[in-house]
């Protein structure tokens, strides 16, 4: 155990430290993600066939191309896209995204294409007859969005919205390739200095554990809390 202390002979503030990171990555990214839903899904659901393609084409090209590859093109791909427009006004230094955005931004458009898919099937599970009384009553789009969807959508999302959360968390591991360290990097570094891979990858799959209990403790509350007289 003197592996895991704190301090200078153990590794135990240096996991605390990466899984406080990988809690900081998993929320950022999931409103990076928030962000993105909210944005496509009334595309999704648009009569117009251009602004429907466009979202269609985001979720199924998202979702259909594995999670460490996105988080690739976006690391790589944009130092490469960033140093190339520097060219074009004269600087041709080596430009490195910062891990944590990069990190935080792929794993939010991953999260967001999901989250999409979410908000899609809860508006459609509000009845139509609350749209209808929204127009009797004179509610302009922005209104009736804020007022009845949101609220409404938002109940109805909880339960799979807590699926997408832990996928979430869980994507944070394969940002560990950026270099940025959080729980799976963290143990990775761990286990080569002290050649005690089972002891730290163990550790990791609790800290994982932990984290995916107390996020359901929490997501539960919330179901309970927004379903109060339904």
């Amino acid at each position: 155990m003197e592996l895991l202390a704190f301090g200078k002979t153990g590794w135990g503030d240096e996991l605390i430290v990466a899984t406080i990171m990988t809690l900081a990555v998993s929320v950022a990214a999931m409103l990076i993600g928030f962000i993105f839903a909210l944005i496509f899904t009334p595309l999704k659901l648009s009569r117009n066939k251009f602004f429907n393609l466009i979202a269609n084409f985001y979720t199924t090209i998202i979702r259909g191309v594995p999670e460490l590859l996105v988080i690739y093109l976006f690391f790589f791909g944009g130092s490469s896209a960033i140093m190339f427009v520097a060219s074009i006004f004269g600087y041709n230094d080596y430009i490195e995204i910062n891990a944590f955005l990069t990190g935080a931004f792929s794993i939010g458009i991953i999260s967001g294409a999901y989250s999409t898919e979410v908000f899609r099937g809860a508006i459609q599970s509000i009845d139509k007859g609350q749209f209808e009384a929204s127009n009797v009553l004179g509610f302009n789009k922005v209104l009736r969005f804020y007022k009845i969807i949101l609220p409404q959508m938002l109940r109805l999302s909880i339960p799979n919205l807590s699926n997408v959360w832990q996928i979430t968390l869980k994507d944070t591991s394969l940002i560990s390739v950026t270099g940025l360290v959080e729980i799976m990097r963290q143990s990775y570094i761990a286990a080569g200095s002290t050649r005690d891979p089972l002891l730290f990858y163990t550790v990791a799959a609790i800290l994982y554990l932990i984290l995916t209990f107390l996020s359901m403790k929490i997501i539960n509350r919330l179901e309970i809390k927004y379903n109060k007289g339904y």
